[in-house]
């Protein structure tokens, strides 16, 4: 893409976000509900919802749609109590907003975020009323290798990495970490729902909910020492990110035990599932111990004995980060 090329871009969707009612506010802006509003709030014991369905797959390498948005329905309605999904989805956004979808797409075609898990959420969110929502990770070549169709422009549903928009031009830092965060996040989205994928990582242990944020920065490669301490929990601190991420919809229908983040078939199994909760801290928490469990079965080391345990959950869990709970007595998983 050309300089040219890119700043009309740039400036075509800064012109859409300031027509959308007020939703979108400049530089680093932050969503006008946070958690205090109750949207992602953490409760003092933190739900979990896992929906699983044995015959997701239609094949071995596709999944039934219909299928696949019945768990997100029964995720949806057992996570937030209610007799409808399309109730539960009212409790993440309000219509009016931009709600920002942030896939995971570094492993390609193989193990990224599904667009069909994608498809459905979109689904819901305009049934509940959800006219603006915008699908990103890090770059434009990444969702393409995913299966996602680069849309920068117009109305309704659009898909564009960090490379459309950039990054923010003043740091935003907390502890160990200064990054610019993406512009994608700050101008563009009100809420976001997080949509990792179920892998193990070969340095930082697992990248799950937290660890997938390292998509909303510029340098998330000077953060990989020490097995990612204090490193992921302090990105999840940033405050575009803290504020505004409300929900963490985990992608488990292909989980990884071992190679990640890069797809490795042979270290993959399909867990045919979705993990959803507010608490991003007790989902990683419960992800690190599905795969840890898959590791002992086929005979592998724990990811402890290897030296690459992901203690940055605790870290995130600690009075300095406050973003959940790790504590096994603190979560109710809920399997549906």
């Amino acid at each position: 893409m050309s300089s040219n090329m890119h700043k009309t871009t740039r400036r075509a969707f800064l012109e859409k976000s300031v027509t959308l009612g007020g939703a979108v506010l400049a530089g680093a802006a932050y969503s006008r509900l946070g958690p205090q509003a109750g949207f992602g709030a953490t409760p003092s014991q933190s739900r979990l919802v896992i929906s699983r369905d044995s015959n997701l797959r239609s094949t071995p390498t596709s999944l039934d749609s219909s299928r696949l948005l019945n768990c997100l329905d029964r995720a949806m309605q057992a996570l937030h109590d209610c007799d409808s999904s399309l109730e539960a989805w009212r409790k993440v956004a309000r219509p009016g907003e931009v709600v920002g979808l942030k896939v995971n797409c570094l492993a390609g075609r193989g193990n990224s975020t599904r667009p069909e898990l994608v498809d459905a959420i979109c689904e819901r969110l305009q049934q509940a009323g959800i006219k603006e929502i915008v699908i990103w990770d890090r770059l434009n070549s990444d969702l393409e290798s995913a299966r996602f169709k680069i849309v920068e422009r117009g109305s309704g549903i659009r898909c564009f990495g960090n490379d459309t928009l950039g990054f923010e031009d003043e740091l935003a830092t907390f502890g160990s970490v200064g990054s610019l965060v993406s512009r994608t996040l700050t101008q563009v989205c009100d809420a976001v729902i997080n949509l990792p994928v179920l892998k193990d990582h070969g340095i930082a242990g697992v990248t799950i909910a937290l660890k997938s944020m390292f998509g909303a920065i510029h340098n998330p490669n000077k953060y990989h020492m020490n097995v990612g301490n204090p490193y992921v929990a302090d990105v999840f601190m940033l405050p575009p990110i803290r504020h505004k991420v409300r929900l963490h919809i985990c992608d488990a229908t292909t989980a990884q035990y071992e190679g990640g983040p890069s797809f490795m078939p042979h270290w993959t199994w399909p867990y045919n599932g979705l993990i959803v909760g507010h608490d991003p801290v007790a989902l990683d928490h419960t992800g690190w111990q599905i795969i840890e469990k898959k590791r002992a079965e086929v005979g592998m080391k724990s990811l402890r004995d290897m030296k690459r345990e992901p203690v940055y959950i605790s870290t995130a869990a600690d009075p300095q980060h406050g973003l959940g709970t790790n504590d096994p007595q603190n979560i109710k998983v809920v399997e549906v």
